[in-house]
């Protein structure tokens, strides 16, 4: 009972710490652009270049490619193709690391779909005759052990790159350590009770199961290990800097892809127009406290003025 208890309690957790987060940004003030391009939305551009450039722009309306910019974000996502550019031995443990966190998705959502179809009486196995339950059985097979082996695998190659290479050495605080051994313990403990207590999945997907009818089925320690260490990873995830994935959507598609343009009366204009108006609660030669900084950009340029 404390286990699932432990699940519920966990997971609420993490969506609430998801949904939180995920208001923090959104709510955040305009962010600064990085003035790159080519945009991944701009139609006709492959090389660089931007609207901005066509003359009377302001009078067309906007066109925005969501095909081309999903794809560009897309490949991201799945290939991490700047780190493989950027730093080709880091990709090497990188890629596998989250490789495996992407296939642990889908093996808990293969669970999640055995667990529900095993509420009407069916058993997910190889030898079912029903088309979707050999399949589930093999994809929950596959990607479950392919996360545990890859994830182990760029695990351990992140903490021990991280340790010996003097740049990242320089940039890895000790938390991110932490991060790294709780996530590999998962892992860890994932595949030895796969191999140990649970070869086809089955005990899995009658916990998953459990949660909706409470009929709790019997459990090894090395699972009952997973997933005790699975809840509390989950629940403490949407407060650590692992949720850079929900960050990730922001940064290009709020920061890096973003040419709105700033137009009289737009939405645009308002947001800006409200943080120009914010006051300054600090002095400096060339700032005056308690003046907002529109007043501080107009007084400086004046005193330029008649400085020269």
């Amino acid at each position: 009972m404390w286990l699932l208890l432990l699940t519920y309690c966990c997971l609420l957790i993490f969506i609430s710490g998801i949904v939180w987060r995920v208001y923090k940004y959104a709510s955040l003030p305009v962010h600064l652009r990085w003035e790159l391009y080519p945009v991944a939305h701009e139609i006709g551009r492959p090389y660089g270049g931007s609207y901005l450039e066509d003359a009377d722009w302001w009078h067309r309306p906007q066109k925005i490619n969501l095909w081309g910019e999903s794809t560009v974000f897309l490949r991201e996502i799945v290939f991490f193709r700047e780190y493989f550019h950027s730093n080709r031995r880091f990709w090497s443990f990188v890629y596998p690391f989250h490789l495996g966190l992407f296939l642990l998705v889908i093996w808990i959502v293969m669970i999640l779909a055995g667990s529900i179809l095993t509420l009407n009486g069916l058993r997910v196995s190889a030898a079912s005759p029903y088309f979707g339950l050999p399949l589930v059985y093999y994809l929950s097979l596959i990607s479950g052990v392919a996360a545990f082996i890859l994830g182990i695998f760029g695990t351990v190659g992140l903490l021990i790159k991280r340790s010996y290479d003097e740049d990242l050495r320089n940039y890895t605080a000790p938390i991110d350590y932490f991060n790294l051994t709780g996530i590999l313990l998962v892992f860890l403990t994932g595949l030895l009770f796969w191999i140990m207590e649970d070869p086809s999945f089955d005990v899995a997907r009658g916990y998953v199961k459990s949660l909706i009818t409470f009929n709790f089925p019997e459990k090894g320690p090395i699972m009952t290990i997973n997933i005790v260490l699975s809840c509390l990873l989950l629940a403490y995830m949407p407060f650590t800097r692992m949720m850079h994935y929900v960050a990730k959507y922001f940064t290009y598609h709020k920061v890096r892809w973003d040419d709105e343009p700033n137009k009289p009366g737009s939405g645009l204009e308002k947001k800006l127009q409200a943080q120009l108006d914010q006051s300054t609660d600090w002095s400096a030669p060339h700032i005056q406290t308690g003046q907002s900084w529109s007043e501080q950009a107009q007084s400086n340029g004046a005193s330029s003025k008649t400085e020269k």
